[in-house]
């Protein structure tokens, strides 16, 4: 695991050295000797923890300057948590420290057993309030969370359960249909957990062969099989101390499923060719856009595995069902894309915006970004058009060049005259059938006719 950076603000450069010595394995020290070294450090933002001893030049026999300093890093570095050094018979210093801002005390002459446990546990607070930051700033944001975005009452659900899944290493499984996002979802539920600051390691099951995929998960000694030349540790060991992302979990080989199911009952792994079993501290969450119910009934997936799997079940909706974030999603992708390819702005013509609304995009959300770059790779206009991004009226262009039945184009024409209706109306059914001319009850009739959800 990476070494966590500690600032040491201490004048006496035994003291220093006796710190430097005694906690080296666990941080990465650096020493500052007074206050004019120490600022631009703490300025920086790169040290969660600072120890300061309050006996600074040029006035080293009092508290004065460290007093002086702790005060300014409240301005300088906000988010530093400072642990105050101080003398056995100065705790008067100590209290007032504390009431400065101070988030805890460590007497002299030092005892490292007694720092490494302050440090330990002042990490720890410094990492539950920048997670806590950071849950504040995506609600401040609205419709956001971990650059997901949606502000359809299905995504803020999804969005609030991510939260509280995060809070906790229970094993997480992600359902939903192709290119809805459940990537970002794993993305998600490990950056604002305890173990962001570790890896997150991701592996396509389904895009593995199935005679490497073993090597690939729990590594191999050498000499384990033919061309096995030195030792290669897996997927599991790689993500130690943080979390492993199995995607199409679903395409998993029975005799694999095995082995995971064993990790997540004893959290531990052996090599291929290994004799050692070696203990893992990793977090499992798992994807698939498979049935693996239907699986289970079909003997192609394990009953148990499912269940350890399926502790936080976390249920990504298609976009059809979550139309509000349709226009914000495609408005965010053209900003996003105009600036990657630095061109001007574009915006989307009333007409592409009505054939957005109306798109059943059976390709989820990763469809929609790659018509947009569609878009963009095939006109340099301002404004795009249906026909640039493949859309026409709300169908695929593929779809338009078939020569539909009568009945076939009246249904299509209503169905086509109801979405837009509601993408005009927010999915109000009374404004809907004002501006159709029709009644509720017929409107609901279309609406189970034609299949077209409203929430």
């Amino acid at each position: 695991m990476a070494k966590k950076n500690l600032l040491v603000i201490e004048d006496e450069a035994s003291v220093a050295k006796q710190i430097r010595w005694g906690l080296d394995k666990a941080y990465e020290v650096t020493i500052a000797a007074d206050a004019g070294q120490a600022e631009p450090l703490l300025a920086s933002g790169a040290f969660p923890v600072a120890t300061l001893d309050l006996g600074l030049p040029p006035h080293p026999d009092t508290p004065r300057q460290g007093f002086a300093l702790l005060e300014k890093i409240g301005t300088l570095a906000p988010h530093t948590k400072v642990i105050v050094i101080t003398g056995n018979t100065e705790e008067e210093n100590a209290v007032k420290a504390i009431a400065l801002g101070a988030a805890d005390f460590c007497a002299k002459p030092i005892d490292l057993k007694i720092l490494r446990i302050i440090l330990s546990r002042t990490f720890k607070i410094h990492k539950l309030e920048a997670v806590n930051r950071q849950l504040l700033r995506q609600r401040s944001q609205g419709g956001a969370l971990c650059d997901m975005i949606g502000i359809s009452p299905v995504m803020k659900t999804l969005f609030e359960k991510i939260e509280n899944a995060s809070k906790t290493d229970y094993p997480v499984l992600i359902t939903g249909h192709t290119g809805t996002g459940k990537e970002m979802v794993a993305h998600a539920v490990h950056r604002l957990s305890r173990r962001a600051e570790q890896p997150l390691v991701i592996i396509n099951a389904g895009a593995i062969p199935e005679n490497l995929l073993e090597s690939e998960l729990f590594g191999h000694e050498k000499g384990a099989f033919t061309g096995a030349v030195a030792r290669q540790t897996g997927k599991f060991e790689q993500a130690d101390g943080g979390t492993i992302f199995l995607d199409e979990i679903g395409e998993l080989p029975l005799p694999l499923q095995v082995k995971i199911l064993r990790v997540l009952q004893e959290s531990t792994i052996e090599r291929i060719g290994g004799k050692k079993t070696l203990a893992l501290d990793v977090r499992i969450i798992a994807a698939t856009n498979r049935d693996l119910k239907d699986d289970i009934r079909r003997g192609a997936f394990r009953e148990d595995l499912f269940y350890r799997l399926n502790v936080v079940p976390l249920q990504v909706p298609d976009l059809r069902k979550r139309r509000e974030d349709i226009l914000l999603l495609a408005h965010h992708f053209l900003q996003a894309e105009s600036r990657a390819l630095k061109r001007g702005p574009a915006s989307f013509s009333p007409e592409a915006i009505s054939a957005l609304t109306a798109y059943d995009w059976p390709g989820n959300v990763r469809e929609l970004e790659n018509r947009i770059r569609r878009a963009l790779g095939s006109t340099m206009d301002k404004v795009i058009l249906p026909r640039d991004l493949g859309l026409d009226e709300g169908m695929p262009a593929t779809e338009t060049q078939k020569l539909p039945t009568l009945k076939a184009a009246r249904e299509a024409a209503e169905k086509k005259a109801v979405r837009r209706a509601l993408a005009l109306c927010g999915n109000n059914i009374s404004q809907a059938a004002r501006l159709l001319e029709t009644s509720r009850p017929t409107l609901h009739d279309l609406l189970k006719k034609h299949g077209i959800e409203t929430s």
